[in-house]
């Protein structure tokens, strides 16, 4: 379980919440810009630091302000898909994957790659691939370390509807594949309604946190 209780200002924008994503599913953050969305899953990243508060996952601590206990981000055992893919563009596919991962066997490398539909890509560059293809690769960047949580940041914001569909369909393929916890911002309203949660975030406060049947 993830666990947030946290206070952060950001310039005019004071965010806080206190909320509890479960072990298994899609949790969807939903909200305007400049509500706070990206903030809160940086504070759970580590890219950025709360002023008051902790963070949770699992039994370990990621960040306590109260002890001044906080992981580095290589420690913390989570995956990060950003809306940009930001791959690296002199590295090929495989070696953007290969970047940073640990205790990964071939078997296990190839299953995910064939999983996300992404082998025939391997030998090529960023600059070659095509938005969802980016996205793919980003993905399964995320999760070959195998991860307790992946957060993604707007990860369809630059698709076509196609392509949107097929991402989302694919968290919901892994997360029945591996039992993976997703937590995503989103402006997309059909995302937010088809997630297991979907919390609502407004001027930096929580407005609605839902729970619901997903197909």
């Amino acid at each position: 379980m993830l666990q947030i209780n946290v206070k952060k200002q950001l310039g005019q924008l004071a965010l806080q919440a206190n909320i509890q994503v479960p072990d298994q599913g899609v949790t969807a953050i939903f909200g305007l810009s400049g509500s706070g969305k990206t903030s809160l899953i940086n504070l759970v990243s580590g890219l950025i630091q709360p002023d008051e508060g902790f963070i949770r996952l699992n039994d370990r601590i990621l960040v306590d302000m109260e002890t001044q206990e906080s992981l580095p981000i290589h420690l913390r055992k989570i995956g990060y898909v950003f809306q940009d893919a930001r791959l690296f563009p002199h590295y090929t596919v495989k070696g953007n994957l290969r970047y940073g991962m640990k205790n990964v066997s071939q078997d296990d490398f190839n299953y995910i790659v064939d999983l996300l539909g992404i082998t025939h890509l391997l030998k090529r560059y960023p600059l070659t691939l095509s938005g969802g293809e980016k996205q793919r690769v980003a993905v399964a960047r995320a999760l070959v370390n195998n991860p307790a949580v992946i957060l993604a940041d707007e990860p369809s914001g630059s698709l076509d509807s196609k392509n949107k569909q097929e991402l989302h369909q694919l968290f919901f393929d892994l997360r029945d594949k591996f039992g993976q916890t997703f937590v995503i911002v989103t402006h997309d309203e059909g995302l937010a309604h088809i997630t297991d949660r979907t919390i609502y975030l407004k001027d930096g406060l929580i407005q609605n946190d839902v729970c619901q049947e997903t197909e």
